[in-house]
Protein backbone atom coordinates (compact mmCIF):
# COMPACT_ATOMS: atom_id res chain seq x y z
CA UNK A 1 0.00 0.00 0.00
CA UNK A 2 1.14 3.20 -1.18
CA UNK A 3 2.42 5.64 2.05
CA UNK A 4 -0.48 8.52 1.38
CA UNK A 5 -2.98 5.31 1.20
CA UNK A 6 -1.85 4.10 4.31
CA UNK A 7 -1.94 7.37 5.74
CA UNK A 8 -5.15 8.04 4.72
CA UNK A 9 -6.61 5.79 6.87
CA UNK A 10 -5.08 7.56 10.22
CA UNK A 11 -5.89 11.43 9.11
CA UNK A 12 -8.85 11.73 11.48
CA UNK A 13 -8.06 12.13 14.70
CA UNK A 14 -10.69 11.90 17.93
CA UNK A 15 -11.44 14.86 20.19
CA UNK A 16 -9.95 15.33 23.45
CA UNK A 17 -12.96 15.30 26.41
CA UNK A 18 -14.35 18.25 26.90
CA UNK A 19 -14.75 21.14 29.76
CA UNK A 20 -17.26 20.09 32.48
CA UNK A 21 -20.42 21.52 31.28
CA UNK A 22 -22.73 24.28 33.84
CA UNK A 23 -26.27 23.85 34.62
CA UNK A 24 -28.71 22.61 32.76
CA UNK A 25 -31.16 24.71 31.90
CA UNK A 26 -35.33 23.20 30.21
CA UNK A 27 -35.05 21.15 26.97
CA UNK A 28 -35.69 23.73 24.33
CA UNK A 29 -38.95 22.97 22.95
CA UNK A 30 -38.32 23.37 19.20
CA UNK A 31 -35.01 24.07 16.96
CA UNK A 32 -35.96 27.98 17.05
CA UNK A 33 -35.81 27.66 21.15
CA UNK A 34 -32.01 26.70 20.67
CA UNK A 35 -30.90 29.78 18.34
CA UNK A 36 -29.66 33.40 19.89
CA UNK A 37 -29.51 36.27 17.32
CA UNK A 38 -27.15 39.06 17.27
CA UNK A 39 -27.51 42.34 15.77
CA UNK A 40 -25.81 45.19 15.77
CA UNK A 41 -27.89 48.27 16.57
CA UNK A 42 -26.07 50.50 13.91
CA UNK A 43 -26.91 47.97 11.01
CA UNK A 44 -29.79 48.57 9.12
CA UNK A 45 -28.36 45.85 6.77
CA UNK A 46 -27.95 43.26 10.03
CA UNK A 47 -31.34 44.15 11.49
CA UNK A 48 -32.87 43.42 8.05
CA UNK A 49 -31.50 40.34 7.72
CA UNK A 50 -32.22 39.18 11.58
CA UNK A 51 -35.85 40.26 11.59
CA UNK A 52 -36.24 38.17 8.41
CA UNK A 53 -34.34 35.10 9.77
CA UNK A 54 -36.78 35.25 12.80
CA UNK A 55 -39.77 35.48 10.71
CA UNK A 56 -39.04 32.93 8.19
CA UNK A 57 -37.63 30.69 11.18
CA UNK A 58 -40.36 31.91 14.02
CA UNK A 59 -37.97 32.62 16.46
CA UNK A 60 -38.98 34.39 19.54
CA UNK A 61 -37.99 38.02 20.21
CA UNK A 62 -36.74 37.36 23.41
CA UNK A 63 -34.10 35.66 21.80
CA UNK A 64 -32.59 38.43 19.99
CA UNK A 65 -29.59 40.74 21.46
CA UNK A 66 -28.88 43.85 20.51
CA UNK A 67 -25.45 45.30 20.47
CA UNK A 68 -23.77 48.57 20.00
CA UNK A 69 -20.24 48.61 18.15
CA UNK A 70 -18.56 50.36 15.58
CA UNK A 71 -19.07 48.84 12.15
CA UNK A 72 -16.32 47.70 10.38
CA UNK A 73 -14.49 43.87 10.19
CA UNK A 74 -12.10 44.69 13.05
CA UNK A 75 -12.57 45.18 16.87
CA UNK A 76 -10.22 45.34 19.97
CA UNK A 77 -10.50 42.94 22.60
CA UNK A 78 -11.22 44.79 25.40
CA UNK A 79 -14.54 46.46 23.39
CA UNK A 80 -15.28 43.08 22.17
CA UNK A 81 -15.75 41.52 25.36
CA UNK A 82 -17.72 44.87 27.00
CA UNK A 83 -19.76 45.48 23.96
CA UNK A 84 -20.37 41.92 22.50
CA UNK A 85 -19.72 39.15 24.69
CA UNK A 86 -20.96 40.90 27.82
CA UNK A 87 -24.27 41.44 26.75
CA UNK A 88 -25.04 38.15 24.78
CA UNK A 89 -23.54 35.97 27.84
CA UNK A 90 -26.04 38.09 29.72
CA UNK A 91 -28.86 37.43 27.28
CA UNK A 92 -28.04 33.84 27.31
CA UNK A 93 -28.65 33.85 30.81
CA UNK A 94 -32.02 35.64 31.23
CA UNK A 95 -33.78 32.73 28.91
CA UNK A 96 -35.20 29.67 30.62
CA UNK A 97 -34.16 27.47 27.87
CA UNK A 98 -30.74 26.17 26.35
CA UNK A 99 -29.19 28.17 24.02
CA UNK A 100 -27.10 25.91 20.95
CA UNK A 101 -26.47 27.87 18.37
CA UNK A 102 -26.11 31.81 18.25
CA UNK A 103 -26.41 33.88 14.78
CA UNK A 104 -24.55 37.01 14.08
CA UNK A 105 -25.67 38.91 11.53
CA UNK A 106 -24.33 41.66 8.93
CA UNK A 107 -22.61 44.41 11.12
CA UNK A 108 -20.69 42.11 14.03
CA UNK A 109 -16.90 42.89 13.21
CA UNK A 110 -14.99 39.57 12.47
CA UNK A 111 -11.96 40.09 13.64
CA UNK A 112 -9.96 40.84 16.86
CA UNK A 113 -6.71 42.92 17.70
CA UNK A 114 -5.54 43.34 14.35
CA UNK A 115 -5.10 42.11 10.72
CA UNK A 116 -3.75 38.34 11.78
CA UNK A 117 -6.71 38.36 14.71
CA UNK A 118 -8.96 36.12 16.13
CA UNK A 119 -12.00 35.63 14.84
CA UNK A 120 -15.30 37.18 16.95
CA UNK A 121 -17.30 34.05 15.95
CA UNK A 122 -14.74 31.29 17.27
CA UNK A 123 -14.45 33.24 20.39
CA UNK A 124 -17.97 33.40 21.11
CA UNK A 125 -18.18 29.97 20.40
CA UNK A 126 -15.58 28.81 23.27
CA UNK A 127 -16.31 31.54 25.73
CA UNK A 128 -17.56 29.73 28.70
CA UNK A 129 -14.46 27.03 28.05
CA UNK A 130 -11.03 27.68 30.63
CA UNK A 131 -9.01 27.21 27.58
CA UNK A 132 -6.45 30.10 26.51
CA UNK A 133 -6.01 30.67 23.23
CA UNK A 134 -3.75 29.36 20.90
CA UNK A 135 -0.99 32.09 20.16
CA UNK A 136 0.63 30.92 17.11
CA UNK A 137 0.97 27.15 15.56
CA UNK A 138 1.64 25.43 19.24
CA UNK A 139 1.49 21.46 18.78
CA UNK A 140 1.13 21.05 22.71
CA UNK A 141 -1.86 23.80 22.79
CA UNK A 142 -3.55 21.82 20.13
CA UNK A 143 -2.71 18.26 21.59
CA UNK A 144 -4.53 19.67 25.03
CA UNK A 145 -7.46 21.23 23.93
CA UNK A 146 -9.18 21.40 20.77
CA UNK A 147 -12.63 22.14 20.04
CA UNK A 148 -14.64 19.54 22.55
CA UNK A 149 -17.25 18.92 19.92
CA UNK A 150 -14.71 17.37 17.14
CA UNK A 151 -15.20 14.54 15.45
CA UNK A 152 -18.43 14.16 17.62
CA UNK A 153 -21.14 11.78 16.46
CA UNK A 154 -23.88 13.04 18.92
CA UNK A 155 -25.87 15.48 19.08
CA UNK A 156 -25.12 19.22 19.96
CA UNK A 157 -25.84 20.45 23.25
CA UNK A 158 -24.32 23.07 25.15
CA UNK A 159 -24.36 21.78 28.14
CA UNK A 160 -22.38 18.98 27.61
CA UNK A 161 -19.93 20.58 25.49
CA UNK A 162 -19.64 23.69 27.48
CA UNK A 163 -19.35 25.99 24.06
CA UNK A 164 -21.76 27.08 21.69
CA UNK A 165 -21.88 26.60 17.79
CA UNK A 166 -21.86 30.00 16.65
CA UNK A 167 -22.76 31.04 12.65
CA UNK A 168 -23.69 34.14 11.05
CA UNK A 169 -25.63 35.71 8.12
CA UNK A 170 -23.20 38.14 6.34
CA UNK A 171 -23.01 38.64 3.22
CA UNK A 172 -21.95 41.56 0.52
CA UNK A 173 -25.13 41.85 -0.19
CA UNK A 174 -28.00 42.06 1.85
CA UNK A 175 -30.16 40.07 -0.94
CA UNK A 176 -27.43 37.65 -0.63
CA UNK A 177 -28.28 37.02 3.43
CA UNK A 178 -31.92 36.77 2.87
CA UNK A 179 -31.21 34.23 0.24
CA UNK A 180 -29.34 32.66 2.42
CA UNK A 181 -32.09 31.63 4.53
CA UNK A 182 -34.55 30.95 1.87
CA UNK A 183 -32.14 28.39 0.58
CA UNK A 184 -31.96 26.53 4.04
CA UNK A 185 -35.56 26.45 4.22
CA UNK A 186 -35.65 25.62 0.75
CA UNK A 187 -33.09 22.79 1.07
CA UNK A 188 -33.84 19.05 0.34
CA UNK A 189 -31.90 15.81 0.43
CA UNK A 190 -30.70 14.82 -2.82
CA UNK A 191 -28.02 12.23 -3.55
CA UNK A 192 -25.35 15.13 -4.99
CA UNK A 193 -23.48 15.97 -6.85
CA UNK A 194 -20.64 16.50 -4.23
CA UNK A 195 -17.75 17.89 -6.05
CA UNK A 196 -14.54 17.20 -4.74
CA UNK A 197 -11.28 19.24 -6.19
CA UNK A 198 -8.11 17.63 -5.10
CA UNK A 199 -4.73 18.07 -6.91
CA UNK A 200 -2.73 14.73 -7.42
CA UNK A 201 -1.87 12.89 -4.30
CA UNK A 202 0.93 12.93 -2.44
CA UNK A 203 3.36 10.79 0.07
CA UNK A 204 3.83 13.01 2.97
CA UNK A 205 2.82 14.03 6.36
CA UNK A 206 2.52 17.55 6.27
CA UNK A 207 -0.65 19.43 6.33
CA UNK A 208 -1.02 19.89 2.90
CA UNK A 209 -0.91 16.57 1.51
CA UNK A 210 -3.06 15.66 4.73
CA UNK A 211 -5.63 18.16 3.55
CA UNK A 212 -5.47 16.92 0.31
CA UNK A 213 -5.73 13.01 1.24
CA UNK A 214 -8.99 14.28 2.84
CA UNK A 215 -10.81 15.36 -0.22
CA UNK A 216 -10.44 11.64 -1.81
CA UNK A 217 -11.52 10.23 1.40
CA UNK A 218 -14.59 12.64 1.49
CA UNK A 219 -15.53 11.71 -2.36
CA UNK A 220 -14.94 8.03 -1.36
CA UNK A 221 -16.68 7.84 1.74
CA UNK A 222 -20.01 9.33 0.02
CA UNK A 223 -19.51 7.22 -2.90
CA UNK A 224 -19.64 4.45 -0.67
CA UNK A 225 -23.07 5.31 1.02
CA UNK A 226 -24.30 5.50 -3.05
CA UNK A 227 -24.34 9.33 -3.18
CA UNK A 228 -23.02 10.75 -6.40
CA UNK A 229 -19.36 12.22 -5.19
CA UNK A 230 -17.10 13.29 -8.50
CA UNK A 231 -13.90 13.50 -7.62
CA UNK A 232 -11.64 15.72 -9.53
CA UNK A 233 -7.49 15.48 -10.26
CA UNK A 234 -7.23 16.40 -14.31
CA UNK A 235 -4.39 19.28 -14.54
CA UNK A 236 -6.89 22.06 -14.92
CA UNK A 237 -9.28 23.77 -11.80
CA UNK A 238 -13.37 22.97 -12.98
CA UNK A 239 -16.54 23.97 -12.11
CA UNK A 240 -18.52 20.91 -12.09
CA UNK A 241 -21.30 21.81 -14.87
CA UNK A 242 -24.66 21.22 -12.52
CA UNK A 243 -25.32 22.76 -9.92
CA UNK A 244 -23.82 20.89 -6.34
CA UNK A 245 -25.08 20.03 -3.23
CA UNK A 246 -21.35 20.02 -1.77
CA UNK A 247 -18.02 21.39 -2.82
CA UNK A 248 -14.74 21.63 -1.56
CA UNK A 249 -11.28 22.85 -3.30
CA UNK A 250 -7.83 24.37 -2.41
CA UNK A 251 -9.58 27.29 -4.20
CA UNK A 252 -7.06 30.25 -4.71
CA UNK A 253 -4.54 27.93 -3.18
CA UNK A 254 -4.45 25.41 -5.91
CA UNK A 255 -1.40 26.10 -8.49
CA UNK A 256 -3.97 25.36 -10.83
CA UNK A 257 -6.78 27.86 -9.87
CA UNK A 258 -8.83 29.67 -12.63
CA UNK A 259 -10.65 32.28 -11.20
CA UNK A 260 -13.21 31.77 -13.83
CA UNK A 261 -14.21 28.70 -12.63
CA UNK A 262 -13.91 29.95 -9.17
CA UNK A 263 -16.73 32.05 -9.95
CA UNK A 264 -18.88 29.59 -12.23
CA UNK A 265 -19.59 27.05 -9.18
CA UNK A 266 -23.08 26.95 -8.57
CA UNK A 267 -25.13 25.36 -5.80
CA UNK A 268 -28.66 23.71 -4.96
CA UNK A 269 -30.02 24.54 -1.92
CA UNK A 270 -29.05 23.37 1.39
CA UNK A 271 -25.04 23.26 -0.43
CA UNK A 272 -22.08 23.05 1.92
CA UNK A 273 -18.66 23.87 1.25
CA UNK A 274 -15.10 24.63 2.34
CA UNK A 275 -12.21 25.83 0.59
CA UNK A 276 -8.54 25.67 2.26
CA UNK A 277 -7.60 29.17 1.65
CA UNK A 278 -6.15 30.99 4.34
CA UNK A 279 -8.26 34.38 4.01
CA UNK A 280 -10.94 33.57 2.77
CA UNK A 281 -13.45 35.36 5.11
CA UNK A 282 -11.24 38.79 5.73
CA UNK A 283 -14.06 40.54 4.95
CA UNK A 284 -17.29 40.77 2.81
CA UNK A 285 -16.83 44.33 1.50
CA UNK A 286 -14.97 44.60 -1.48
CA UNK A 287 -11.61 44.47 -2.83
CA UNK A 288 -9.13 44.01 -5.40
CA UNK A 289 -6.57 41.33 -5.24
CA UNK A 290 -6.13 38.70 -2.87
CA UNK A 291 -7.17 35.38 -2.02
CA UNK A 292 -10.49 33.68 -2.99
CA UNK A 293 -12.95 34.87 -0.80
CA UNK A 294 -16.27 32.93 0.53
CA UNK A 295 -18.51 35.78 -0.39
CA UNK A 296 -18.53 35.09 -4.11
CA UNK A 297 -19.72 31.32 -3.14
CA UNK A 298 -22.27 32.88 -1.07
CA UNK A 299 -23.51 35.04 -3.74
CA UNK A 300 -22.79 31.93 -6.35
CA UNK A 301 -25.95 30.26 -4.17
CA UNK A 302 -24.08 28.33 -1.86
CA UNK A 303 -25.89 27.97 2.08
CA UNK A 304 -23.16 26.93 4.05
CA UNK A 305 -19.52 27.92 3.74
CA UNK A 306 -16.61 28.08 6.31
CA UNK A 307 -13.61 30.32 6.04
CA UNK A 308 -11.14 32.28 7.84
CA UNK A 309 -10.54 35.55 9.00
CA UNK A 310 -6.73 35.24 8.79
CA UNK A 311 -3.95 33.15 8.65
CA UNK A 312 -5.32 29.69 10.23
CA UNK A 313 -2.91 26.94 9.20
CA UNK A 314 -4.08 23.75 7.67
CA UNK A 315 -4.61 22.21 10.95
CA UNK A 316 -8.05 24.39 11.29
CA UNK A 317 -9.26 23.34 7.83
CA UNK A 318 -12.70 22.04 8.38
CA UNK A 319 -12.24 18.02 7.31
CA UNK A 320 -14.19 17.09 4.62
CA UNK A 321 -14.63 13.73 5.23
CA UNK A 322 -16.00 14.20 9.15
CA UNK A 323 -18.12 17.76 7.23
CA UNK A 324 -20.08 15.85 4.70
CA UNK A 325 -20.85 12.60 6.43
CA UNK A 326 -21.91 14.17 9.35
CA UNK A 327 -24.55 16.19 6.98
CA UNK A 328 -25.78 13.64 5.00
CA UNK A 329 -26.49 11.38 8.12
CA UNK A 330 -28.91 14.15 9.46
CA UNK A 331 -27.04 16.57 11.58
CA UNK A 332 -27.57 20.54 11.05
CA UNK A 333 -25.55 22.68 9.15
CA UNK A 334 -23.80 23.95 12.44
CA UNK A 335 -22.96 20.74 14.16
CA UNK A 336 -21.44 19.19 10.53
CA UNK A 337 -19.20 22.43 10.67
CA UNK A 338 -17.80 22.22 13.72
CA UNK A 339 -17.80 18.68 13.95
CA UNK A 340 -15.33 18.74 11.18
CA UNK A 341 -12.92 21.62 12.77
CA UNK A 342 -10.44 20.89 15.13
CA UNK A 343 -9.98 24.26 16.57
CA UNK A 344 -11.73 26.73 18.73
CA UNK A 345 -10.57 29.59 20.06
CA UNK A 346 -9.40 30.80 16.46
CA UNK A 347 -9.66 32.00 13.12
CA UNK A 348 -12.62 30.06 12.39
CA UNK A 349 -16.07 31.53 11.07
CA UNK A 350 -19.13 29.58 9.67
CA UNK A 351 -21.78 31.44 7.06
CA UNK A 352 -24.89 29.73 7.18
CA UNK A 353 -28.19 29.23 9.39
CA UNK A 354 -27.27 26.35 12.08
CA UNK A 355 -30.60 24.75 11.92
CA UNK A 356 -30.60 23.65 8.58
CA UNK A 357 -30.54 19.76 8.05
CA UNK A 358 -31.95 18.44 5.13
CA UNK A 359 -30.86 15.20 5.43
CA UNK A 360 -32.56 15.15 8.70
CA UNK A 361 -35.63 14.08 7.44
CA UNK A 362 -33.69 11.08 4.76
CA UNK A 363 -30.98 10.39 7.77
CA UNK A 364 -28.32 8.46 5.72
CA UNK A 365 -26.87 4.74 7.09
CA UNK A 366 -23.46 5.34 9.54
CA UNK A 367 -20.56 4.43 7.10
Amino acid sequence: MKLWAFALLLTVLIACGSTPAKMVKSAPRTGADRVLVVVNSRSAAGDSVARYYMERRAIAPSHLVRVDVPLGDEINELAYRRMIMAPIRAAIESLTVRIDFIVLTTGIPLRLNGRNGYSVDAMLAGMNLSIPPMVGFDSLWITRYRNPYYNSAEPFNSDRFAMYLVTRLDCAQTRDCLALVDRSLDARAVRGPFYFDATPPRDGTDGYAVMNRLLYAAAFRLQFRGLDAPLDTSSRFVAFPDPVMGYASWGSNDVRFDSSAYHAVRFLPGALAETFVSTSARTFGPTVGGQSKIADLIAQGVTGVKGYVSEPYTVALANPDILFDRYVRGFTLAESFYAASRMVLWKDLIVGDPLCAPYALQPQPAG
